[in-house]
């Protein structure tokens, strides 16, 4: 059974490293919650190990500036480690190209610099890439007739953002992840690296070891992405300690706390296990 936890002081001895998500679990997109964070400094204070792990769609060095701004303090984290940059190899390879891009340019720019990727239009690109939606008010019925299109010329889709929605302040908004989950129900080709695949768990396991040495068994990730955090750990054997709001809001409490039964109910339908669950981390 998933253990409820208070604080995350109650295990801390277990553990020497942990991988934590960013987005629903350190901030909303806009404010940081300062609960998390004094946890994660608390942790570093005591000797352990914190490596933010982000299916954020960019490069590891565009993050700092975007903790700043959302009030995260650079002593809450020793590295960071990025969908985009697992997701660049597989993009590299692929160059020239030609793409066929969809995602906010200006917003996710750093991800395509220096790949030397040239983009067309569908009917004459090689493969589809996203980072995300367009604009944040389109949702995935919007892209039905792009999928199709793409999917009857058999192109692979390579996306750089796993997850399905974000929360963006007292919103949520749709991530790449819903239009790479409706291209392939329809049957198309889908090349992740974020969470829950490995590559970015490869990519955390070398930052890590370029901190110190850590068994996997001491290796704790955090997470409020059921079939992005929780599963990734589980297919990577890794203890994991779910965030029952961030994304799902209220929906997995009552009364203010972690409610047992509605958690265990929402791990069932994706088969999936956690250690511990906690209402927001502290």
């Amino acid at each position: 059974m998933t253990q409820i936890l208070g604080s995350i002081d109650e295990i801390a001895d277990r553990y020497d490293a942990f991988f934590c998500d960013v987005w629903g679990v350190l901030h909303n997109g806009r404010s940081a919650y300062a609960e998390a964070y004094q946890a994660l400094q608390r942790l570093r204070s005591a000797g352990k190990s914190v490596i933010l792990v982000t299916n954020v769609p960019k490069p590891r060095a565009t993050i700092p500036p975007q903790l700043d701004r959302s009030g995260v303090p650079r002593d809450a984290w020793d590295a960071i480690v990025t969908s985009g940059d697992a997701i660049r190899a597989e993009l590299g390879a692929r160059t020239p190209g030609p793409m066929y891009r969809i995602g906010p340019y200006e917003y996710d720019r750093a991800l395509w610099q220096g790949l030397g990727l040239a983009e067309a239009p569908l009917d004459q690109a090689k493969f589809v890439a996203i980072s995300g939606l367009n604009r944040d008010d389109e949702t995935p019925a919007d892209y039905v007739a792009v999928l199709r299109q793409a999917r009857a010329r058999d192109l692979d889709m390579l996306c750089a953002n796993p997850d399905i929605v974000v929360q963006w302040g007292d919103r949520m908004i749709w991530c790449a992840g819903a239009i790479a989950r409706d291209y392939a129900a329809i049957g198309g080709r889908v090349i992740m690296a974020g969470k829950p695949y490995a590559p970015i768990y490869e990519l955390a396991c070398r930052a890590l070891e370029a901190l110190r040495s850590v068994k996997r068994e001491r290796i704790l990730c955090i997470g409020d992405g059921i079939p992005t955090d929780i599963a990734g750990a589980n297919t990577q054997e890794l203890d994991c300690l779910f965030i029952a709001s961030g994304m799902h809001g209220e929906a997995l409490w009552t009364e203010g706390e972690v409610d047992a039964d509605k958690v265990q109910l929402a791990f069932t339908q994706e088969n999936v296990r956690a250690d511990y669950a906690m209402t927001a981390l502290r």
